[in-house]
């Protein structure tokens, strides 16, 4: 859509956008009631039924591995058991209130979405769309958001407490409470609550006015000219309710910074524990204002830095290492001219600026990568039908869960490191940068490490029988200590390079091991198992026996909206 240029193209711009805006705005206002109360009772109903069918367990499972773990100290450990029956009889009625306020939002507000989605350039038969989109495919979406959810108590968590208890390493020093330090951290807590608490509140309310008027000029400047978040169809129920509610945020963020002054004035006793100092605990009191202060002033693009003093609070700093310190500096300055450059050209929509990647698309180039190169090793014996077997029947699904997919991103690693590129070489058109990543906290955690494996795959310096090899190993072999693969025809011998190789694997099967335990991770898998039985079955290995082959034909026939399920 072209932004008006001139006074009097933005006033008939306006004028003309405000009919066309209420109707479909009433519209999808009905189609949220219409929809709303079938969404919620899904929601609600299927979640409630998880949620106290599994409870028992939860509640008898965490005390055990609580108990059992060796991460934990005996002191932090009896502290820990005597704290969760709040937690745990809280659970269930918290489950219920999220899902029934998750299933209004959700009944109510993706009706409205797709109804201003459906008068986009791209969008054929318009009337019949705005009329149709956002109804049927909620309901499909209530039924997914139960699924996974089901997941995620069902699997998710009990992978969670396995991992808690299982044995620990002998060097490694379990995480513990010392006594004689509790004094000082409750007293440096008692004092950071009393200064932190009215001193950060006063920074927020110091600052209120101007996050006020400054939103509202910036909201109706682009009101007026069709720009920012008025540029896009969708976005404009929001944004003109956003110059409605503003004064509501405003005051939101007041209390937010209240609230969490709390917890910022209690962290001074963690600072106190750590560093077993309790001079260090009193500078944190002091630096945690000015750190609030930074970040409010870089929310509202005010004065970089704050007027109030930083102490040090910490005795062992980590050091920013060459590589990191270049990143650092290469975000800020492209930061700065992304800012000027939106502020210049008078545009307030980053999209324009940066064409980010979404969640689904690197979802999507995963399991792909796991569809095709899955039947390549299926027909290399890389993979077998007891692997697949082992996977549907009685829940062993490392060797495809874990290790195939830490294949497919070994993969796009050494290609990576191969090219000229600063990103991840995912698919010919498709490069993934620290730039465009998805606006997603949880993907930023997994893919954030895989840059810097990467440069270390690049200073290796890797030849062709190397890497050949290192695929194989990836899926034949333990990688925990360089003799492991003495027997393996690796091309070094040198251990210091092969302990290199093991711990990028090692790490690479960590990163997909933490992505399993997500819900859409396991949806998506199982259309990933049920692909290569096929394939399987088509390159002629079939089951050993026949009751397992009738449960695995169960397991094939059970969902048969995957694809629909995929893109929600």
């Amino acid at each position: 859509m072209e932004v008006p240029i001139g006074f009097a193209a933005k006033c008939w711009s306006f004028i003309s956008f405000l009919p066309f805006f209420f109707s479909l705005f009433i519209l999808g206002f009905l189609k949220g009631l219409i929809v709303c109360p079938i969404a919620v009772t899904i929601i609600a109903v299927g979640n409630s039924a998880v949620v106290i069918g599994l409870w028992p367990a939860h509640f008898l499972w965490t005390y055990y591995c609580v108990s059992k773990s060796k991460r934990v100290g005996w002191i932090l450990k009896i502290l820990v058991l005597v704290s969760l029956p709040l937690p745990l009889i809280l659970w269930p009625v918290m489950a219920m209130v999220g899902s029934i306020l998750g299933g209004v939002g959700y009944g109510f507000f993706a009706p409205l979405i797709a109804t201003f989605e459906a008068v986009g350039a791209d969008v054929t038969y318009k009337c019949y769309h705005c009329f149709i989109d956002g109804c049927f495919s909620t309901v499909e979406g209530s039924c997914t958001v139960v699924r996974d959810f089901t997941d995620f108590c069902f699997h998710s968590y009990f992978s969670y407490m396995d991992e808690l208890s299982k044995d620990v390493n002998e060097d490694e020093k379990p995480i513990d409470i010392e006594l004689w330090r509790l004094p000082g951290c409750f007293l440096v807590s008692s004092v950071a609550i009393l200064v932190d608490v009215p001193l950060i509140t006063a920074v927020a309310l110091w600052k209120s006015p101007y996050m006020l008027f400054r939103g509202w000029k910036r909201l109706l400047e682009d009101l007026i000219g069709r720009e920012g978040p008025f540029l896009e169809t969708v976005c404009v129920p929001f944004a003109g309710l956003a110059i409605l509610l503003w004064p509501l945020a405003v005051l939101g963020a007041v209390l937010a910074a209240f609230f969490s002054s709390f917890f910022l004035g209690l962290y001074a006793g963690v600072v106190v524990h750590q560093e077993d100092s309790l001079r260090m605990g009193l500078a944190y009191t002091v630096a945690v204002i000015s750190l609030f202060d930074e970040y409010a002033n870089d929310l509202l693009d005010l004065t970089e830095g704050s007027c109030f003093p930083r102490p040090q609070y910490r005795q062992k700093t980590k050091p920013s290492s060459g590589l990191e310190k270049k990143r650092s500096l290469d975000s800020q300055e492209g930061s700065r001219s992304r800012s000027s450059k939106l502020v210049s050209e008078g545009s307030r929509t980053l999209k324009q600026a940066i064409q980010r990647y979404t969640p689904v698309q690197v979802w999507d180039w995963l399991f792909k990568s796991c569809e095709v190169n899955g039947k390549i090793l299926l027909r290399e014996g890389l993979i077998g039908a007891k692997d697949i077997q082992d996977c549907m029947v009685k829940g062993d699904c490392k060797k495809l869960g874990v290790e195939l997919p830490a294949w497919c991103i070994l993969q796009c690693l050494l290609t990576s490191a191969k090219s000229d590129s600063s990103g991840l070489i995912i698919s010919e058109e498709m490069e993934l940068t620290r730039s465009n990543l998805p606006r997603d906290k949880v993907l930023e955690w997994f893919i954030g490490p895989l840059f810097t494996m990467k440069e270390q795959i690049k200073g290796l310096r890797l030849q062709e029988d190397e890497e050949s090899c290192l695929r194989k190993l990836v899926l034949a072999c333990n990688n925990d200590m360089p003799e492991d693969w003495d027997d393996t025809g690796f091309p070094s011998t040198d251990k210091v390079r092969r302990a290199q190789l093991q711990a990028v694997i090692r790490r690479l099967q960590g990163i997909v091991g933490s992505m399993s335990r997500l819900p859409t991770f396991r949806r998506r898998f199982r259309n990933l198992v049920k692909v290569l039985y096929v394939e399987a079955i088509q390159t002629g290995i079939p089951a050993k026996h026949a009751n397992t082959t009738s449960r695995i034909h169960l397991f094939v026939r059970g969902g048969r909206r995957d694809r629909q399920e995929d893109m929600v």
